[in-house]
């Protein structure tokens, strides 16, 4: 069981599944025109999405500059054992607190189960480990408002000299589940582990019932990819990990790489479904 925001009203996990049903109407009483000048349809609805687990270390600086853009947001606190919730609690920081670890694909499922529920038009994933930048949101929101489902904000396609780039090995990695991908789905997608993308309400309705629970991100592409979705990428600007630690480390690494290519490999040999539904 789970408890949204301050409110603590609570929710059911059923067969692991996130069940929100008719748990809150509104965690999100702000609702402000972002501070930037913008070249999208402002009335659309958009949500940031940050899961965070153990992230007690960042997770303020992350929501306050966000917040500060004008977003709306919610933390979706994934069962952490330090003070992320405590903070954002304090802080009056939106969130919905998991009681038990879900993994990152549990956790962003939620935010889109939430933002389904309160009919966000765009949802954007967003680290809470201080990498991504809120400046990039933008780029994101116009790509989806011009008309993809699923935009990925990528590292590698303009490479600044200040852009976090990974070590050396992750990007080998990186470039062979590109290549799986590809070799599956006909799409070429540059940074597939990238958990800076932003969805649209087709994409958000699918993701809400349908997502990866384990290392999810390029499983996630191969799945929209199949289902009809289309899909973009653009540059985005990232950062070093500003605190706390990686849940990938070298020895699974070698679980990682194996698992996501079997799962692709295995979404690819599904019957594609073209109309991006269920």
């Amino acid at each position: 069981m789970f408890f949204v925001g301050t409110r603590k009203r609570f929710c059911l996990l059923i067969d692991g599944h996130i069940d929100l049903g008719t748990c809150y109407n509104q965690l999100i009483p702000r609702k402000v025109k972002p501070l930037i000048d913008s070249d999208w349809d402002t009335s659309l609805r958009v949500l940031i999405i940050i899961p965070a687990y153990n992230e007690e270390g960042t997770i303020l600086d992350v929501a306050t500059n966000v917040i500060s853009r004008g977003y709306d947001l919610v933390v979706v606190n994934d069962g952490s054992t330090d003070s992320t919730a405590a903070l954002c609690i304090e802080h009056n920081i939106p969130l919905l607190n998991l009681a038990n670890n879900l993994g990152i694909g549990g956790a962003v499922q939620t935010g889109y189960i939430y933002a389904q529920e309160n009919r966000y038009d765009i949802a954007i994933q967003f680290d809470a480990d201080g990498q991504h930048d809120a400046d990039s949101i933008q780029a994101l929101i116009m790509a989806v408002s011009g008309g993809a489902d699923v935009v990925i904000g990528s590292r590698f396609l303009e490479k600044p000299q200040d852009n976090f780039q990974t070590t050396t090995l992750r990007r080998l990695g990186i470039k062979w589940l590109s290549g799986v991908i590809r070799l599956v789905t006909g799409h070429r997608i540059y940074d597939v582990t990238s958990g800076f993308r932003a969805v649209g309400k087709r994409a958000i309705a699918f993701f809400s019932r349908n997502y990866p629970q384990d290392y999810p991100e390029p499983e996630a592409i191969t799945i929209a990819a199949k289902r009809g979705l289309v899909i973009e990428e653009v540059p985005v600007q990232m950062y070093e990990r500003q605190a706390g630690v990686s849940s990938i480390d070298a020895i699974s690494s070698v679980y990682y790489m194996i698992k996501v290519t079997l799962a692709i490999l295995i979404q690819g040999m599904s019957r594609p479904r073209r109309n991006g539904g269920r």
